[in-house]
């Protein structure tokens, strides 16, 4: 790649990594304040992101290589262009992340080592953000659907369906109708099921590493053990032989 190919790529980079931090935060921005994100210029601004991202979208799926890693890669793009709510443009922010990765912007501003590798090994080898992934769609897309049926605001749909996918149910907030009852039906199993492979995932992850330690500790005991003898049996070995030597008597 020339000179002139790497700085059009950072400039594409800056440009859609700046547009996918704005339009995620103005999303998570909703659920503090009561903005409507689908009327006026921010309804404007926000289909045109939705724009831009579903081009962007599809042209790295034609050119990509292998598009079932493309797509396992880029899940959460794909969920951020979902036209149902802005709210699901709050995903892009996992577009900033992966630009993070590529640049290694941790490993030149002196920040990798050994925390940023078990983090990144915590996420991918264990799977842990493909059942965050399904866990995330399931919860946002129940608040959305609830918040419709039941006619409430996002932020309290949101909330209560966090209490109840991780089944501790307050109980400020429940169904009216029967389609809100469906909705919680699927989300309470939803939530039992994704919600306790995660605290699994997490659990087996600090186990097995508590458990690789205690082996690594032993391991080097045994090693320890095994470099002793081995000196002993030396020892040993020349005591034998200066016992065993003849002792000549000076003569007069």
């Amino acid at each position: 790649m020339s000179k002139k190919q790497q700085k059009w790529l950072i400039c594409y980079h800056l440009a859609i990594g700046g547009l996918a931090l704005i339009s995620s935060g103005l999303a998570f921005s909703t659920f503090f304040t009561h903005g409507n994100l689908l009327t006026g210029p921010s309804g404007i601004f926000m289909n045109s992101m939705l724009a831009i991202f579903l081009v962007d979208y599809l042209v790295r799926f034609r050119f990509s290589k292998n598009k079932k890693s493309f797509l396992i890669d880029n899940s959460f793009d794909m969920l951020g262009l979902i036209p149902l709510h802005p709210i699901f443009a709050i995903f892009r922010i996992e577009r900033v992340i992966r630009l993070i990765r590529y640049y290694h912007i941790f490993w030149r501003l002196g920040l990798d080592g050994k925390l940023t590798k078990s983090v990144h090994r915590f996420f991918y080898a264990t799977g842990f953000v493909y059942l965050l992934y399904i866990s995330v769609v399931i919860v946002v897309l129940s608040a959305l659907l609830y918040s419709i049926v039941e006619k409430i605001s996002l932020s309290n749909a949101l909330w209560w369906a966090i209490t109840t996918a991780t089944t501790v149910g307050y109980g400020d907030i429940f169904p009216h109708t029967t389609i809100g009852k469906i909705i919680a039906a699927v989300l309470m199993l939803g939530g039992i099921g994704f919600i306790g492979l995660l605290t699994s995932t997490i659990t087996g992850f600090f186990t097995s590493d508590t458990t690789s330690t205690q082996d690594n500790d032993l391991s080097l005991l045994l090693k320890k053990i095994d470099d002793l003898s081995d000196q002993v049996n030396q020892l040993q070995n020349q005591v034998s032989k200066i016992q065993k030597k003849p002792h000549h008597k000076k003569k007069s």
